[in-house]
């Protein structure tokens, strides 16, 4: 288990990390595990043009920057800034991260 996923509390990693030490050995099976994995890990959040904005202010960064981190275009950055388009899949899910953990979660 990888250390760099974000955990919706600390309560839940801890419950999170003891299955997977079950799972390693072999006390629960894999789609048991899979359940936990979604459980403990960070939720997905929709977020409005405001929020996004706000979470990139807050990173202190251009939307050019702020683009990169999330491997998408600038153009989309602003699109979602003017809510011309909603951010979908990997994107929001890096968002929920940025907004729960800070921009350093998703660097």
């Amino acid at each position: 288990m990888s250390k760099s996923k974000g955990y919706r509390s600390d309560a839940l990693r801890s419950v999170h990390l003891a299955m997977a030490d079950l799972h390693s050995a072999g006390v629960i099976d894999k789609a048991t595990m899979r359940k936990f994995d979604v459980g403990c890990l960070t939720t997905i959040e929709r977020f409005g043009s405001d929020d996004i904005k706000g979470i990139r202010e807050t990173a202190q960064m251009s939307q050019s920057v702020f683009a990169k981190v999330l491997n998408v275009t600038t153009s989309l950055v602003s699109q979602w800034e003017r809510g011309e388009k909603k951010p979908s899949g990997p994107s929001l899910k890096l968002l929920s991260l940025a907004r729960r953990k800070g921009i350093d979660a998703i660097l």
